[in-house]
């Protein structure tokens, strides 16, 4: 299962698709093939390994995956049908797939008389896939806000001025975030006052090949010559300022990771509103002073309302510092079924660091 997670992570970060990888092992245990997803529209794992070995020869294997297969048809057929057709006779996977259409595939198995294990190593799994298992989860995309500011926490100065607050090396750290997300969200505010291109560029300024959806939030329209229209991935506008609307409305785009980078009003909404799962602050080592600072009124009226995060790295970026942190949340622990032990319990809940 660890070097099915090790395959899974050869796959593209972002897009409309889990990062999944399959071990396919023979009644032995042999290693007979590795497989993984390579996007949406390509052979998922299991189907990708299995197509590396004879047909006699998968007959009695075993398949291990990363996540329960799947048990419909979208653009691929599904896969727990595959498996039986292939012959598989044990399938050990790590997490349930909590989508309403593809879920069921490990009930599938089992009907079919396929031995099926759940559960194996299903932290290292859920931490693995936790941006895609909470879009589907919780119907809306993972929400990283970013900002940078300076050590008193201003992101701009008192006249407004706000360029290069941080050096060369966190502004194309913030570059390589953005590739890595599958859109950027930005409020008509920010477009209006700084025209950004919200594209993910290197550092000689060439377009990354990974390029986030830029969607722009707001009902002010966007001027027809702004940079964003010339985006490569077009534009996205949602009106109105309804936030958890607008990012469940994000998922009929395909998009499952999202970064806020829309100022100070825009992530102080989605702070108040607990629509936030990972901070990236980017911190510069100057003093600025003056009313404008990263984050406005996030709900708290006193220090028992404080919204509590756990730092879970920091990190130097020349001069300055970025630190990530997630909002602190007690979640409860369910125990992992002995290996061998079948049916649909097993897979933590909880979620570690990666």
């Amino acid at each position: 299962m660890r070097r099915a997670l090790q395959l899974a992570a050869l796959g593209p970060a972002v897009g409309d698709h889990a990062r999944v990888g399959a071990v396919v092992l023979s009644p032995a245990g042999d290693v007979l093939a590795e497989g993984w997803h390579k996007g949406a529209g390509t052979p998922h794992a299991e189907v990708d390994a299995m197509a590396k070995v004879p047909a006699e020869q998968l007959r009695g294997a075993t398949a291990v995956v990363t996540l329960e297969p799947c048990n419909h048809t979208g653009r691929t057929g599904p896969c727990a049908v595959a498996l039986v057709e292939a012959g598989i006779g044990r399938v050990v996977y790590a997490v349930d797939d909590p989508g309403v259409q593809a879920r069921g595939g490990a009930d599938r198995l089992r009907a079919a008389g396929v031995e099926v294990v759940s559960g194996v190593l299903a932290d290292e799994a859920e931490a693995f896939l936790e941006r895609w298992l909470l879009s589907v989860r919780q119907g809306r995309p993972w929400v990283t806000v970013k900002w940078a500011s300076s050590l008193d926490g201003r992101a701009a100065a008192a006249d407004g001025t706000s360029k290069w607050i941080t050096g060369t090396a966190a502004r194309q750290h913030v570059h390589e975030q953005r590739a890595a997300h599958d859109a950027i969200l930005v409020g008509t505010g920010t477009v209006l006052a700084d025209d950004p291109s919200l594209t993910a560029r290197g550092d000689g300024g060439e377009l990354l090949a990974d390029q986030p959806l830029p969607v722009v939030l707001g009902d002010r329209p966007v001027p027809a010559d702004a940079a964003v229209r010339r985006h490569p991935r077009g534009l996205l506008v949602l009106p109105g300022h309804d936030l958890s609307a607008a990012l469940h409305g994000l998922r009929d785009h395909g998009v499952h990771s999202v970064l806020v980078e829309g100022g100070p009003t825009i992530a102080s909404a989605l702070v108040a509103a607990g629509l936030v799962d990972e901070v990236l602050v980017y911190l510069a080592p100057v003093l600025l002073g003056g009313p404008r600072t990263a984050l406005g009124d996030v709900g708290v009226g006193s220090i028992g309302e404080r919204h509590q995060l756990d730092v879970t790295s920091t990190t130097s970026l020349g001069p300055d510092l970025l630190v990530r942190a997630r909002p602190h949340r007690v979640r409860p622990r369910v125990e992992q079924p002995a290996v061998g032990q079948h049916g649909d319990g097993g897979a933590r809940t909880d979620r570690s660091t990666p």
